[in-house]
């Protein structure tokens, strides 16, 4: 039987425990970051509840971006509305919205 080389490919892939290394879609996390940008991209803008500054993510960097959102999503960094909002990003989007952001500020 013949196996078709993608299938080669993905079996030997898989076998040797690689995992795939792909790079941010910026284009995605513009997107995806909608949402973040009614409060991150408005200057002086402050929050109700909790009362607090809310930073200016545009030119932040992406690894940064990534890892906050994912210490939201597994609730090491506490607040309701950004815990809400990580929880049905994947790690790709994360990447994707922090590619995004980063390059946003330039």
């Amino acid at each position: 039987m013949k196996m078709p080389i993608y299938s080669v490919l993905l079996t030997v892939w898989s076998l040797t425990g690689a995992t795939a290394v792909l790079a941010a879609d910026a284009a995605k996390g513009a997107y995806l970051a909608n949402t973040c940008m009614g409060c991150h991209a408005v200057k002086g803008y402050y929050n109700v509840y909790p009362t607090y500054r809310v930073p200016k993510l545009g030119g932040q960097s992406a690894k940064y971006i990534e890892s906050a959102l994912k210490a939201y999503k597994s609730g090491d960094r506490m607040h309701g509305t950004m815990q809400a909002n990580a929880d049905n990003l994947s790690d790709e989007d994360m990447a994707d919205i922090g590619a995004f952001l980063e390059s946003h500020g330039q």
